[in-house]
């Protein structure tokens, strides 16, 4: 209650307007000359991008990775995944890569289209009966994977450690009332999209949504991600640094509702969690879709190299398109409170450097790329025009909702390395 508690629980989620933790990046924090791995001469850019976020731009501990046509071409991991601790960042070091889990859902799901398991035009009550009520009788499976179904966020309190028990996140959904007519509009569902989809991947497989994205992508295409981490897996985790506000920083009015409104969606969407501890073993062990997927650069890179190369292993050939096809846009975000572009499940281009939005509510890719982006400036995507999976993770947050510089100048860098001419139209184009 009151302003304090909601200031702390800001500085957990990572939020830029507010916050106690304190970084200096003249105290010994630039790690600039630490970047391993490899780069193919071809993408030189990329690299000095990555060294320059280290050197300028306040990177702690981060991986960026890319394949074309199915070959690593940059594979690069550098600075600390602990300072505190002196710990480096290691090769196969992971981190929450929050809402880049989304498409991870969002693939699990079409995978099941793609076998005629799952009808994107069907409503939901066909799947799940339970869900068509109060206002939500004619959600569609595209609805939820549109983030039109009205459910961005939960009015009444989560239980404590609600987010770790399905069967009650599941019911939740299904008895909340709709926040608009379904359909109608369209309001990201910042963690409920994992319980929404999610959910419906568990009716339809018969299997939890991390057994059921583990066996049927992870071990497909050896990608190191995880949808609740098994206690059994002896991983190096990276913990995650909040952003500390700066001098002059200017919060959006996703920020400016959240702190200014307690029953706005913002807020609720933010803070309504039951004290989910993304830093906690116990958190990071549940089956969070909507934002608590673990994995790296790397890892991403290995599922999504099968996307942007058509390889028919994860889907077929004629399931890329209707993947990567803009499904919902709209001028305001119910939720975001920005312009928004979607793909049934993923993120697609969005350009909001002019308009007055803010720092930090971009995230500029090419136009036939899909993917998402996580809470702090992570992302991973497909773009099968040039064939190229891309990702970028790390431990330290960044300013705003979508993506800072620190991301966007290595995609930048990739796709001028690829040849790309501009992304002034709002999209990389050659």
């Amino acid at each position: 209650p009151g302003r304090a508690a909601r200031a702390a629980a800001l500085l957990r989620f990572g939020c830029p307007a507010y916050g106690r933790f304190k970084y200096d990046p003249q105290g010994g924090m630039k790690m600039a000359g630490t970047v391993q791995g490899k780069c193919d001469p071809k993408f030189a850019k990329v690299k000095e991008a990555f060294e320059r976020n280290f050197a300028e731009r306040g990177e702690v501990g981060a991986s960026v990775c890319l394949s074309v046509n199915g070959e690593t071409a940059v594979d690069l991991w550098g600075g600390m995944a602990n300072p505190e601790t002196n710990d480096p960042w290691q090769e196969d070091t992971i981190s929450i890569v929050y809402s880049c889990t989304k498409a991870a859902v969002a693939t699990c799901a079409h995978i099941l289209i793609d076998r005629g398991q799952l009808d994107p035009s069907a409503l939901v009550k066909e799947y799940w009966p339970e869900f068509a009520k109060n206002g939500k009788e004619k959600t569609t499976v595209q609805m939820m994977l549109n983030h039109e179904s009205a459910l961005p966020t939960l009015r009444d309190p989560v239980k404590p450690g609600g987010f770790a028990d399905w069967d009650y996140m599941a019911q939740r959904m299904a008895d909340e009332e709709a926040f608009w007519e379904v359909g109608a509009r369209n309001g990201y569902h910042m963690i409920n999209f994992g319980w929404t989809v999610g959910e419906l991947v568990r009716r339809v497989s018969g299997k939890s949504l991390g057994t059921f994205f583990r066996e049927e992508v992870a071990e497909k295409t050896g990608a190191r991600f995880w949808i609740g981490l098994p206690e059994s897996e002896k991983v190096h985790i990276a913990p995650i640094r909040p952003y500390a506000p700066k001098p002059g920083d200017q919060p959006t009015e996703f920020v400016i509702k959240l702190m200014s409104d307690p029953e706005s969606i913002q807020h609720k969407s933010f803070m309504n969690s039951g004290g989910w501890d993304f830093n906690d073993r116990k958190g990071q062990a549940a089956e969070i879709g909507g934002g608590g997927g673990l994995s790296n650069a790397r890892g991403q890179v290995a599922y999504y190299t099968e996307l942007a190369t058509n390889s028919g292993k994860l889907v077929s050939s004629d399931r890329i398109p209707a993947m990567s096809m803009v499904s919902t846009a709209t001028q305001r975000d119910a939720t975001l409170l920005i312009p928004t572009r979607f793909a049934s499940g993923y993120m697609k281009s969005m350009d909001n450097r002019r308009g007055g939005y803010g720092p930090g509510t971009s995230a500029i890719m090419g136009e036939k790329a899909f993917g998402h982006v996580g809470a702090g400036g992570s992302i991973g995507f497909a773009d099968p025009e040039c064939g190229m999976a891309f990702s970028y993770t790390m431990n330290q947050m960044g300013n705003g909702i979508l993506l800072n510089d620190r991301g966007q100048s290595l995609i930048d860098a990739a796709y001028a390395s690829l040849g790309y001419r501009t992304n002034a139209p709002g999209a990389w184009v050659r």
